[in-house]
């Protein structure tokens, strides 16, 4: 498994009840894409850095989202360029299902 950090510095901070409303309006487009597990949207406390946690079944997966389009995307959303950076992920715990998945 792969997990993908994509962050992105905002031109201005954002409120919490600011980014809870922009990622449910994105969070539609990552249900179903092939590969991903599971996403988390992240919002640093000082509201200046947004992004999210992606765990993938493979990097050819992950870097099949995390194209020119996607990158336009995140530009004319957030006004700003996404930095990715992806880590192995040999062992997760889910404490929902109650397993350690290694792969």
């Amino acid at each position: 498994m792969i997990t993908a950090i994509a962050t992105f510095q905002l031109p201005k901070p954002i409120t919490l009840n600011q980014a809870r409303e922009i990622f449910l309006s994105t969070a539609p487009k990552y249900q179903g894409v092939a590969g991903l597990i599971r996403k988390y949207y992240l919002l640093s406390q000082d509201g200046t850095t947004v992004g999210g946690v992606y765990l993938w079944k493979s990097r050819a997966q992950a870097e099949a989202l995390y194209t020119e389009s996607w990158r336009t995307f995140v530009r004319e959303k957030y006004g700003t360029d996404p930095t990715v950076t992806y880590m192995d992920s040999p062992v997760v715990v889910d404490n929902l299902s109650n397993e350690i998945i290694a792969e």
